[in-house]
């Protein structure tokens, strides 16, 4: 078990509707040029957390794999701001980043969730809220939660806050 530092939070999920309730209290939090990166082993619960953080944000649609489209476009209800889900695990090489957008989606000022994020290191903004999620057996799941900038040391107190109170 890793040594926390500060910003950093870590979760257990004893279940996928726990996974997407976790997901879903990340949305509500989330502003307009926000970066959620997540990376971990297939069938961790990146597409079930990522369902429940548009949820949460307030898509008009259900978040679903892009696997096979690589990126998918969500406008919240509210105020049509987009959420760009993207699926990084069928791309080749780094360069395929510059074939979806990506800087355009960055400045669209939306709202950024990466799956597979560890496939585009180099590519990602310098600042970004990096979630790595684990398999611990058939349905838990660990999550932690690192944030590399004051903006995102606030984003996860306030999350660790909202999910077990205090």
């Amino acid at each position: 078990m890793p040594i926390l530092r500060e910003g950093e939070l870590d979760i257990i999920s004893h279940s996928p509707e726990q996974t997407k309730r976790l997901g879903y209290r990340l949305g509500k939090l989330l502003q307009p040029g926000d970066v959620v990166c997540l990376s971990g082993d297939m069938g961790a619960g990146k597409t079930m957390f990522s369902a429940g953080i548009g949820a949460g944000w307030g898509t008009k649609n259900r978040i679903t794999s892009p696997t096979y489209n690589l990126v998918h476009q969500h406008t919240r209800e509210a105020d049509d701001t987009i959420l760009y889900h993207l699926d990084c695990y069928r791309m080749q090489s780094i360069d395929e980043v510059d074939t979806i957008g990506f800087d355009d989606m960055i400045e669209n000022n939306g709202v950024l969730v990466i799956e597979w994020a560890e496939r585009i290191t180099d590519a990602l903004p310098e600042k970004h809220l990096w979630v790595e999620l684990r398999v611990i057996e058939e349905l838990r799941r660990s999550f932690i939660l690192e944030s590399n900038s004051d903006h995102y040391k606030k984003l996860v107190d306030t999350f660790r806050k909202i999910v077990f109170g205090g």
